[in-house]
């Protein structure tokens, strides 16, 4: 991970005060210019530009391969084509020689030109139910945005618990715990975060220039709190609501919000608490100079930042109330029958919340405050339908019975051998940044949310690029 972190705090504690660009504080921690539907650009590095450079004719050359190949004793002609497909697919999201959501619908394209999956359905994934609970949950989630009760949330967690490192840290971890539920994408909430991760982080002393231990474990557990916190709750990540979504496809098993919530939050607390004393006394340890911080008056900066918010404003109190009205339904809804006769799905609790935020004169947002990367929406759409087409072709099964017979493994397996199995290949495959080379999973379950999982491991594998506050002796500017 390389975070490139000048001092965020300027000299001066006033939050006021600008630099000769006319930039400060306020324009950090302003999450407004941090739009999720603007596909950042980067740049590449040696092996990335390879991998794109070889992308495409080796996905073209896999496609050809498997497609003209003479078809396989179990395996039927559009069960061919749709592995052909998905394997050119996989290889172009893989190498991202191309965008991966225009992969996507090259991928839905050729579901249909092949006759591997009629069009009625690869064009109805994107009416899915969860591909709505995604759109819905942006849409909250940029209310939180709008009222500035995400920022109000945050700065208050962190000067509450800043005057030393081991509260400032678990102040961090809580305020994960709190926007997990809320918000599912995990590029969201490292949006809102890491802009006072960075202020905190110089506040304690740890620089480009001069980094140190608190700005490490500070760094790797907010990394870690956003990736493991997402499954600690069903909206935390679109890739809970797909595997939901096709367990109660493929299984006739339909899993409520607390049952996902009693099922993983136990473990992902045990996991952040582990992490939280691990780091700072093990692997990072912190010293008695970097337990407390090193720039005088550096949580008052933020103080003066929560402070210069006021109290709470109606609009807050009024996004609090809905996203509220949301949460409850989201939490009680294996209650629903007993309560209301009836069964409020997750969808259309998101739903209500959603009239309401953009109701005229009642609401608080308008279309254009809405927050929604269309983009991930397209991907997530053609991965499904590639996923969805793999199951219903029985291509998937082919596939996972030859994988198993190729390595010798029979019905008689033992459960928690094949668990262990399953697990390692997927810890591994996600480790190195490809959610997508656990193929035995994803072929018998269709496709995970693999750019969720992509995104939070490339965040913690690259330069983090973001504008923030410099100080110099010579001069103050803002770098990206």
């Amino acid at each position: 991970m390389t975070v490139r972190i000048e001092s965020a705090v300027p000299q001066s504690a006033d939050t006021g005060s600008a630099d000769h660009n006319g930039k400060n504080l306020d324009e950090l921690l302003d999450l407004d210019k941090h739009r999720l539907s603007v596909i950042p650009q980067k740049k590449s590095t040696g092996t990335e530009r390879w991998m794109k450079f070889l992308g495409i004719p080796v996905g073209i050359a896999v496609f050809l391969w498997l497609y003209y190949m003479p078809t396989p004793a179990g395996l039927t002609a559009s069960g061919q084509s749709i592995i052909a497909s998905f394997c050119f697919a996989l290889i172009l999201w893989i190498s991202e020689s191309i965008p991966t959501h225009v992969t996507s619908l090259i991928l839905m394209v050729l579901l249909v030109f092949l006759d591997g999956w009629d069009m009625k359905n690869v064009l109805g994934v994107l009416g899915f139910d969860v591909i709505w609970l995604n759109v819905l949950a942006f849409i909250l989630s940029s209310l939180l945005v709008k009222t500035n009760l995400a920022k109000r949330i945050a700065l208050a967690l962190i000067v509450k618990f800043g005057h030393s490192a081991m509260p400032m840290m678990l102040a961090f971890l809580l305020l994960q715990l709190v926007l997990a539920p809320l918000i599912p994408a995990t590029a969201a909430r490292t949006v809102i975060t890491l802009p006072i991760m960075l202020i905190v982080a110089s506040i304690y002393g740890s620089t480009n220039e001069n980094p140190n231990n608190f700005g490490k474990n500070l760094f790797l557990q907010n990394l870690l709190g956003i990736n493991i916190f997402s499954s600690g709750f069903m909206t935390g990540s679109t890739a809970n609501l797909i595997a939901i979504s096709f367990i109660f496809s493929m299984a006739g098993t339909k899993v409520y919000y607390t049952d996902w919530m009693f099922a993983n939050l136990p473990v992902v607390l045990i996991a952040m608490s582990l992490a939280w004393v691990i780091g700072p006394k093990l692997l990072f340890k912190l010293s008695a100079k970097e337990s407390t911080p090193a720039v005088h008056g550096g949580i008052e900066v933020l103080k003066k930042q929560l402070d210069a918010m006021g109290k709470m404003s109606f609009l807050e109190k009024k996004g609090a109330v809905i996203f509220g009205i949301v949460v409850i339904l989201w939490v009680t809804d294996r209650f629903h029958f007993a309560l209301f006769g009836f069964q409020i799905d997750p969808v259309m609790a998101a739903m209500v919340g959603g009239i309401i935020a953009l109701l005229p004169k009642v609401g608080i947002l308008k279309w254009n405050d809405c927050d929604i990367p269309w983009h991930l929406m397209l991907f997530s759409a053609g991965a499904y339908a590639g996923g969805l087409a793999l199951n219903d072709s029985g291509a998937a099964r082919w596939v996972v019975q030859n994988l198993f017979s190729a390595f010798h493994l029979d019905k008689n397996i033992n459960f928690w051998l094949l668990y262990t199995i399953v697990i390692s290949v997927m810890m591994y495959s996600h480790s190195i940044r490809w959610h997508w080379l656990s193929l035995p999973h994803l072929l018998s379950t269709g496709l995970s949310d693999c750019r969720s999982a992509r995104s939070r491991m490339s965040f913690c594998s690259r330069p983090v690029n973001i504008p923030y506050w410099t100080t110099s002796n010579t001069d103050s500017s803002w770098q990206r």
